[in-house]
């Protein structure tokens, strides 16, 4: 599979099992998990074909691994809009977290924190440099760092998805580390839904 093709299949991937399962007929378990054979069908069905073969490989190549396949069913690991419970752990989170977004949606970030708009959670990346390339998909990245041992130990709850996104129900503006003046992204930094992470 080209890589065009892969992209084109993981973005198709990620809106249905992420946001609009109804769109092709596909229904998602409280868990998040639809069956692989009628994901296949239905997009057939739909006018986007692919193979299981296919489908095994873009899971497997993805280096944000925004899927888990599990024998005949297949589910997003996170940033679902649809009512899901992916069944994921509390845990202390690093006493750092990094949030990627832009320069736009700053005065709201240092108003109301971060928010997890229409999504389930916020999205925080463990390091910089993955904040920077979540950034960086929506413009000039900027990555604010949150200070989530702090907010853990106030009572915020933290959990892990698979593929290691930590995600939390909100960062409120006094967690989060000052920006450093600069057209260069700031060290450190944690990742809001503003960012579309």
């Amino acid at each position: 599979m080209r890589p065009r093709q892969a992209t084109r299949l993981s973005k198709y991937l990620s809106l249905h099992l992420r946001h609009a399962p109804d769109q092709i007929g596909i229904t998602l378990d409280a868990q998040g998990w639809t069956s692989v054979e009628t994901l296949i069908a239905q997009a057939a069905a739909h006018g986007f074909p692919f193979t299981r073969e296919e489908l095994a490989r873009v899971v497997a190549d993805s280096d944000k691994r925004r899927f888990t396949l599990d024998g005949d069913r297949i589910r997003a690991n996170q940033g679902h809009t649809v009512p899901v419970d992916l069944g994921l752990e509390f845990l202390a989170p690093p006493e750092r977290l990094y949030h990627g977004t832009v320069d736009r949606f700053l005065p709201a970030i240092r108003t109301e924190g971060l928010r997890p708009m229409k999504r389930h959670a916020v999205h925080l990346s463990a390091d910089p440099e993955t904040a920077t390339r979540v950034g960086a998909r929506r413009g000039e990245p900027v990555v604010l760092t949150v200070r989530a041992g702090v907010l853990h130990r106030a009572g915020h709850r933290f959990q892990r998805s698979a593929n290691g996104v930590w995600l939390t129900d909100s960062v409120p503006p006094e967690a989060l580390e000052p920006l450093e003046p600069g057209p260069a992204p700031t060290a450190g930094g944690a990742a809001g839904d503003r960012s579309g992470s």
